[in-house]
């Protein structure tokens, strides 16, 4: 026995003259979705497959034996049912739906654009006809969808760049009428009144414990009287309350 344990995804790389001139070897759906196999090729040769768990065969790949040589994979004929919209009752998004409630059930499906494929099941088949879909038995190849993960070890996941969807947070920062923006962190007892004239925004920033009891005023050319603006309450315990906007910030000690 010829033991086989690389897969080259539908041999992706491989000049075609070689492809041509390996052996081929014919499996089912059945053995395809299995990892490790027994099976014969084109030459009588006995293989013994063991690949990575999880790998799935798919029609086309390569299987490389232990001596080098290469075979290439076939998806066998196989019963099969072959399920497609009617054209006189029904319409092609019936397929969509099909595919949804078989979705549901787990079934196996292999998606073409005007047809569906599935592994026999009679009472799969009475639901589909119901549905006024026309099913058929045949003998095909059956390659169904491998699923949102992709396929282990097998190479068939596509390679998409990793999408790191990660929404960047931004501090919005909540306008007050007069530019300030206040961050107290203080333990104090003021007793003065502050007589601000500023023409520009900036920030406060306090960090500091102490008793004050005095008035002083500080001038810097234009008027703008530091006064309470009707929708900003900075009452209370490091809170400041926005009126209108609804927006209540706590700044923590």
């Amino acid at each position: 026995m010829l033991t086989v344990n690389k897969l080259i995804a539908q041999g992706r790389g491989l000049a075609p003259a070689l492809l041509k001139r390996a052996a081929s070897v014919s499996l089912d759906w059945d053995l395809r979705q299995k990892s490790r196999f027994e099976a014969t090729d084109s030459q009588g040769r006995r293989l013994g497959v063991f690949l990575s768990r999880g790998t799935v065969v798919r029609g086309g790949d390569v299987l490389v034996a232990e001596d080098g040589s290469l075979v290439r994979v076939q998806a066998a004929p196989q019963p099969v049912l072959v399920v497609r919209h009617c054209t006189e009752h029904g319409a092609p998004s019936d397929l969509m739906r099909a595919a949804y409630h078989l979705g549901n059930r787990h079934v196996a499906v292999e998606l073409k654009p005007d047809h569906l494929k599935l592994e026999p099941d009679h009472v799969l088949a009475d639901l589909l006809r119901r549905m006024h879909l026309i099913v058929t038995e045949e003998s095909a190849a059956f390659e169904p969808e491998s699923g949102a993960y992709g396929e282990a070890g097998s190479g068939h996941a596509h390679g998409h760049a990793a999408h790191d969807h990660g929404h960047a947070h931004h501090a919005h920062g909540h306008a007050q009428p007069h530019g300030h923006d206040h961050d107290h962190d203080h333990d104090h007892d003021h007793g003065h009144d502050h007589g601000h004239d500023h023409g520009h925004g900036h920030d406060h920033d306090h960090d500091h414990d102490h008793d004050h009891d005095h008035d002083h005023v500080h001038v810097h050319g234009h008027h703008h009287g530091h006064r309470p603006d009707p929708g900003h309450d900075a009452s209370g315990p490091g809170g400041h309350a926005h009126g209108p906007g609804g927006h209540d910030h706590r700044h923590k000690k």
